[in-house]
């Protein structure tokens, strides 16, 4: 019976048990507490940062000290901006309350060591976050850490400021004495030096616009920043040399108070016209403000004109043959004479031109001529070919069309077989009428019974210069001269007859 009463602590089976049952929970917590608050009810949150600042899943969230939360989860994801941002899943204590929607999220450094944690500000706001919600990247703030900072002192860079920190100490040893003047002369300086700063914090010295103005002095030389400095070295030279030569530096300098002297006695005359520079120039301000509205036509012009004038020289030498060529051309004697020529030529051309223009572009006259004239010389004789078409308008009548020796004009006399045959023979046939329309008489088929003014009326006959009324265009011709074509209907020089108009004013 008192072996039955023993403590049950007595027994060592019970208590290895009791002892691994004691550590697999104590894992279990631990292992919750890591990703979790165990036994404690919580609010899920997401949070977008920038950067995720090296903040892992597991870091705790922290509200005035005390630790309200861990962060469950992390993972890249795209904002709205385009980047590739940070968002963080959130589990906060639901006795930390509604979290306000005016509430700060930032990551601080926990330790030197890199341990991070995530700090809430909590703001005033009425609206709050509720489960699952998503926090706004324009809520949260990412900080440059202590850690961070010092990671910018890589190998190369410690290297670098242990070589200044000793070029430094050698130029302040070598230069002890220096130092030291400077120091002793530092307090009158700063005397002298406090009324300046007071002129310059002066507004009325407009010091940010001089800045400004620097700036963009700056960005204008930018472009030719190779250039200066070029210039820089090639005046360094120029100085090394003129520096050879003291005495010849010395005199120069002896020259400058007269120059100076002449310099201001001239300014005083120069005063009348710097103040009507100073009006003009207040004149042609509104133009110079104009000129910024244009600039930007104006520029892509310069910028073109600056490509092509770089081709300008290789141009210049090509014309340079060509100048020498034209000016042995012009001083030919025979240059004025041909010119002269040239100009009778043309002057007598261009009113032919005007005239037989229309015959070709109203007309279409030169083809129809090539096109019959092959067939016009094609009958076969003793001595080669004659006009065929002579031969066959010799009609059987007196004074035919191809009879030879006739006394008078062709007008149906005496007709022994075929058709009668009348003279249709009309010169200088017209093309276009004064106005221009369509009156293209060679070529066209029927004529006036009558139409010969200075022969006896018994002749039937077509021998006037031009035919009443406006015969139209050919098959392939045009109803009037083309838009933008000079003509005129009747020769602009020589002898030319007058020609008779009808009633309606038409030739």
């Amino acid at each position: 019976m008192k072996g039955r009463s023993a403590s049950v602590f007595a027994n060592p089976v019970l208590v290895g048990a009791v002892t691994v049952l004691v550590v697999i929970v104590a894992v279990f917590l631990s292992y919750n507490a890591n990703n979790g608050l165990p036994f404690v009810p919580t609010t899920s949150l997401k949070v977008r940062f920038l950067n995720g600042q090296n903040l892992v899943k597991g870091n705790e969230i922290r509200s005035g000290g005390f630790r309200i939360g861990i962060v469950d989860d992390m993972k890249p994801v795209q904002l709205s901006a385009g980047q590739v941002g940070a968002e963080l899943k959130l589990k906060l204590d639901k006795t930390v309350g509604k979290i306000p929607a005016d509430s700060r999220w930032r990551i601080r450094p926990r330790s030197a060591l890199g341990l991070k944690y995530l700090e809430l500000t909590e703001g005033h706001s009425k609206r709050t976050y509720r489960d699952g919600d998503t926090v706004p990247i324009e809520q949260t703030q990412v900080s440059v850490d202590l850690d961070e900072v010092f990671k910018m002192f890589d190998p190369k860079t410690r290297a670098a400021s242990q070589q200044n920190l000793q070029g430094f100490g050698d130029s302040f040893a070598g230069r002890g004495a220096a130092v030291g003047r400077t120091v002793e002369e530092a307090p009158r300086l700063f005397g002298h030096l406090q009324p300046v700063a007071r002129n310059l914090a002066d507004p009325k010295t407009e010091l940010p616009n001089f800045f400004k103005e620097l700036g963009d002095a700056a960005r204008i030389v930018a472009p030719i920043s190779k250039t200066n400095s070029r210039l820089f070295t090639t005046m360094a030279d120029t100085w090394e040399a003129v520096a050879r030569d003291p005495e010849a530096l010395r005199q120069f300098i002896s020259k400058q108070p007269p120059t100076m002297d002449a310099g201001i006695s001239s300014f005083r005359v120069q005063r009348p016209f710097l103040a009507h520079l100073t009006a003009f120039s207040h004149d042609v301000s509104g133009a110079t403000h104009e000129l910024r509205g244009a600039l930007p036509d104006i520029n892509p012009a310069l910028e073109t004109g600056t490509r092509i004038q770089r081709r300008v020289p290789e141009l210049n030498k090509k014309l340079e043959g060509t100048f020498a060529a034209l000016q042995d051309l012009t001083s030919a004697p025979s240059t004025n004479a041909a010119i002269r020529a040239l100009t009778a030529t043309v002057t007598t051309l261009n009113p032919q031109l005007r005239f037989y223009g229309p015959y070709v572009t109203v007309c279409n006259a030169p083809n129809y001529f090539f096109t019959y004239l092959a067939e016009h010389f094609s009958e076969p004789d003793t001595v080669g070919e004659s006009q065929r078409a002579l031969a066959n308008s010799a009609g059987q009548q007196d004074d035919s069309l191809g009879a030879m020796g006739a006394d008078q004009p062709a007008n149906g006399h005496e007709v022994k077989s075929g058709n009668a045959q009348f003279l249709h023979g009309d010169p200088y046939g017209a093309a276009i009428t004064p106005d221009g329309r369509a009156d293209c008489e060679a070529g066209q088929r029927g004529y006036p019974e009558r139409n010969a003014r200075f022969y006896d009326k018994r002749f039937k006959i077509d021998q006037d210069a031009r035919t009443p009324g406006a015969q139209g265009p050919t098959f392939s011709g045009r109803p009037r001269v083309p838009a933008g074509q000079t003509y005129t209907s009747v020769p602009e020089t020589g002898a030319y007859a007058a020609i008779p108009t009808s009633s309606s004013g038409e030739r």
